[in-house]
């Protein structure tokens, strides 16, 4: 197959190449390195030329009220240029209960950008999943002080971006599920919890409080952010993501 991934030189986005390359495909790794902007549209054309799947693995420059105009535009021009080109399936990554957190202004975004391009009229797939390992750091560091890390006891189910990776290469070399398809680490945390493993495990003295008003995770009600019994498992668990993770 010939698949253009946009966003291609990202976390995401470069597992994602090196994954179907080593597969067999012939892969386009488009960014905006390379020339392509989805919000001009500019280099689309060309990056999609003789694609059969086009993979959407951008993300939004802020996360505030701004993020709905980024997903309405990038997501307007990737399927207006893939009609263009006569692309067979657009697949988009998402995130796990992205619909069932209206309070955030980047998850109504995300939630957007799904609606857009189920209303497109390309066979597309909708991959959601759960918040990445790699992110860790940033979440600590939104409400850390010189001696404590603040975090609400959220249920989180977080997975590898390698893990991503892989779920998005098997959806992307499939026939179009013309739906969403969930997948989540295999340990359910409470993110408090997850803060105090992780800090352990870089031997990192602050003391994580439990803090139910604490950074962006707090306005979410309930378990909405964990996969469900539906959802695919994988493999990688945080210990040992965290044992070989650089320090």
């Amino acid at each position: 197959m010939k698949i253009t991934v946009i966003g291609g030189t990202g976390l995401i986005g470069s597992q994602l190449v090196s994954t179907l390359r080593a597969a067999g495909h012939e892969v386009v790794a488009a960014s905006l390195s390379s020339g392509v902007d989805l919000l001009t549209g500019a280099g689309l054309d060309q990056a999609l030329a003789g694609a059969d799947t086009v993979v959407n693995v951008t993300n939004s420059p802020t996360f505030n009220e701004a993020s709905p105009d980024f997903f309405r535009t990038t997501t307007g021009n990737l399927l207006a240029a893939g009609e263009r080109a006569r692309v067979g399936h657009q697949v988009i990554l998402s995130i796990v209960g992205v619909d069932r957190v209206p309070q955030l202004d980047y998850y109504r975004a995300k939630t957007l950008q799904e609606d857009l391009l189920k209303q497109g009229s390309t066979p597309y797939s909708i991959v959601r999943v759960t918040q990445f390992f790699e992110f860790m750091d940033a979440v600590l560091s939104w409400t850390a002080d010189e001696h404590t890390v603040r975090l609400p006891p959220t249920p989180v189910q977080p997975m590898a971006a390698a893990d991503v990776a892989a779920a998005l290469a098997e959806v992307t070399t499939g026939a179009p599920l013309n739906g969403t398809v969930d997948v989540a680490g295999p340990d359910v945390f409470a993110l408090d919890e997850l803060g105090r493993l992780t800090l352990s495990a870089r031997q990192d003295p602050r003391t994580v409080v439990t803090d139910e008003q604490a950074g962006m995770f707090a306005v979410v009600e309930g378990d909405v952010l964990t996969g469900g019994p539906d959802a695919r498992p994988a493999p990688t668990s945080y210990k040992e993501w965290l044992a070989g993770a650089p320090r």
